[in-house]
């Protein structure tokens, strides 16, 4: 990668993609490149320095922003269309390419650059989304009135981890999805989010404490749904801040097994109090904490990504495992049918038959390693287009964007 890369966005851009035009978006997706310089003269380009032209009517994958900053030649990466999205040049060629586009009177680029190379998406080297659990198709998506709504859509279905649980991944897209527009309507920002989940995740675990579980269990699924509002409003508007995302990742850890503490207090007022309190609480501490060790250990001491995409049974573990939501799901069954105690005795045993599941895979990967062998994601191994016939891949992965129909939430 160069020392400096210039940065220069042709297009019209006054269509906004959840409440950010084109250049603005790119810059936010930008600003993470120390090396990156953006210009508004391409005249001013050093003759031996690289610079990236960037079509703002376009709606950039951050993947393929990635892999062009990674390019060591020139290239110019067109869409289906035959229309340029982006193009990887140096200085002592931008004033003739500004020259071109300036020239052209359509508006859609579609001019000839004879001397730099012409590549699709499938020419980019992309891989597996490590922090989002998943591998979906790249895009690059052409702005318009008339698919703004799909872009929408897209770019919130798109910020979804591929592998989490069940409610996450299939009861809150929607609501979360109107939810966020009603944020960047009202100018919110994803910290304004975190702090009433936070205000949320007290107010659950007193209302917990004093025996008020269906106002605690109304108030931790508020909290839950929060959770997802705010990552996703950051995804879509390319914000982030240190103290939201300590706030967010800290309050995740920190608040499920204190919630399982202060509902066994509270059982205490009921007519079905807990004997043994204490050593049910220090078994759920030990299968909460066993099996974050346990997923910490697989990634950063046999393998380079998550546990939870190593093989596709790992991957539907994640849809049930003892984590904060199939436990609530748990409680509020439970407390349904007017059995709040047992519905802690069902959090405790999840938490304890979850983690030596993990225990297991873990020991599996590690046998593995002794013997040589290389742990891989399954993920690597499928094509989200190709492979729709797999029931895993059509679960976790998503298809290509087709701007011709209408997608799912999901």
């Amino acid at each position: 990668m160069p020392t400096s890369t210039y940065i220069y966005i042709f297009g019209e851009d006054e269509i906004t993609i959840w409440g950010l035009t084109g250049r603005e978006r790119l810059a936010r997706m930008l600003k993470p490149y120390p090396h990156l310089k953006f210009t508004g003269d391409a005249e001013k380009i050093p003759v031996s320095a690289q610079a990236l032209f960037l079509n703002a009517n376009f709606l950039f994958d951050a993947r393929v922003l990635k892999a062009l900053l990674e390019q060591d030649k020139k290239v110019a990466l067109y869409n289906d269309e035959g229309c340029p999205a982006a193009i990887l040049t140096d200085g002592s060629y931008a004033p003739q390419l500004l020259r071109n586009l300036n020239n052209n009177k359509d508006h859609n680029y579609k001019f000839a650059l004879l001397t730099i190379p012409r590549i699709g998406l499938k020419d980019l080297k992309i891989d597996v989304q490590q922090n989002l659990k998943k591998k979906d198709p790249p895009y690059i998506l052409p702005v318009s009135l008339e698919n703004k709504p799909l872009l929408e859509k897209e770019l919130f279905s798109g910020s979804y981890k591929g592998v989490t649980d069940f409610v996450t991944k299939w009861v809150w897209p929607l609501p979360a999805y109107w939810a966020t527009h009603y944020c960047v309507r009202r100018g919110w920002q994803p910290n304004h989010v975190t702090y009433a989940s936070v205000v949320f995740a007290v107010l659950a675990g007193v209302a917990f404490w004093h025996g008020l579980f269906g106002t605690g269990l109304l108030m931790g699924w508020f909290m839950t749904f929060l959770d997802t509002v705010d990552g996703k409003l950051a995804r879509v508007t390319v914000t982030s801040s240190r103290l939201g995302d300590v706030l967010d990742h800290g309050l995740d850890i920190v608040h499920p097994p204190l919630w399982y503490v202060a509902w066994g207090v509270g059982l205490a007022g009921t007519a079905t109090p807990l004997t043994g309190l204490g050593v049910l609480m220090t078994l759920m501490f030990l299968g909460y904490v066993g099996g974050r060790l346990c997923e910490g250990a697989f990634q950063f001491g046999l393998a380079s990504f998550d546990m939870f995409i190593w093989k596709k049974l790992d991957s539907f573990n994640r849809l049930i495992t003892a984590r904060r939501n199939p436990n609530l799901v748990l409680l509020s069954y439970c407390w349904l049918t007017d059995q709040p105690d047992f519905g802690l005795l069902m959090v405790v045993v999840w938490h304890l038959a979850s983690t030596v599941f993990l225990l297991w895979r873990v020991v599996t990967a590690w046998k593995i390693k002794l013997q040589g062998g290389t742990l891989t994601s399954w993920l690597q191994d499928i094509d989200p287009a190709r492979d729709r016939d797999i029931l895993a891949v059509r679960i976790f992965t998503r298809a290509p964007v087709d701007l011709r129909k209408p997608f799912p939430l999901s």
